[in-house]
């Protein structure tokens, strides 16, 4: 026999799946469902301790618990043209979100730039000593009022300096204008895409449950002479993302059949 919080999670779960309950919309009060006959006040709290560890909701100070938005995102893994094209007011993830009508946009985290040793894995991907001087800038990818995805960027100290992209303040044009500027030209990247468990950390500032996965992107990116000039990572919740690829021209050789 099914738990009763396990069957009020479900049928509250199998709900916000078929659209009555839409995202946005608040759940009734605990002590509301206990009157409804739902249960004991433990009954229903444990019920949306497991909706929220599966993502379904998330509490929100002055609104209780809140249906959380799970529409997903369709992002270009392949952004290489972006990060290449100088100008314009849209970054990939602008870009992306319009294109799907959605209200994205990117806000700065503070302190906008500062100066760290390299953690190991990120010194490993920059190909620099453990420990070593690096800048790392931090955004969040954000659909309304929503937090999506999470954004660092780490760059070597001396490639930070000479672009300006140590400044706490805005970088007018953009990182690859300051690159540009200082004659520091990406020429290649490279993405590398895992999936796994949320630090508390990353749950708490994506505001997902524990058992939402994350999708954790590295973009690595070179210059002409194959030095790593930067590092982005991004990592985003996984049930709002849809990774895709840029479509490239193909081209088909058809083989000619013959009769006897």
């Amino acid at each position: 026999m099914t738990a009763k919080w396990k069957a009020l999670a479900d049928r509250l779960a199998a709900e916000m799946d078929n659209g009555d309950r839409p995202p946005g919309s608040s759940l009734p009060q605990i002590l509301d469902q206990v009157a409804a006959g739902e249960g004991s006040k433990a009954t229903v709290n444990r019920a949306y301790q497991e909706l929220e560890a599966m993502g379904y909701v998330v509490s929100r100070r002055g609104r209780g618990t809140v249906v959380r938005n799970r529409t997903r995102v369709r992002v270009p893994l392949s952004r290489y043209e972006h990060v290449l094209e100088p100008g314009g007011t849209r970054g990939p993830w602008e870009t992306a979100t319009a294109e799907q009508g959605l209200n994205g946009r990117m806000e700065v985290e503070e302190p906008a730039a500062e100066t760290l040793p390299a953690p190991a894995d990120i010194a490993e991907r920059l190909g620099l000593s453990p420990g070593a001087a690096v800048v790392r800038r931090r955004r969040r990818a954000m659909i309304d009022e929503d937090v999506v995805q999470l954004q660092e960027a780490w760059y070597p100290a001396d490639v930070a300096e000479a672009a300006g992209l140590d400044s706490p303040t805005k970088i007018v044009g953009g990182v690859l204008a300051g690159l540009i500027a200082a004659d520091i030209i990406p020429a290649v990247a490279a993405e590398f895409v895992t999936a796994e468990e949320p630090t508390p950390d990353q749950a708490a500032r994506l505001s997902i449950g524990a058992r939402v996965p994350v999708i954790v992107i590295d973009r690595v990116t070179r210059d002409g002479t194959g030095r790593v000039i930067e590092l982005v990572r991004i990592t985003g919740a996984a049930d709002r993302l849809s990774l895709v690829y840029s479509p490239l021209p193909l081209k088909v050789r058809r083989s000619r059949s013959t009769r006897s």
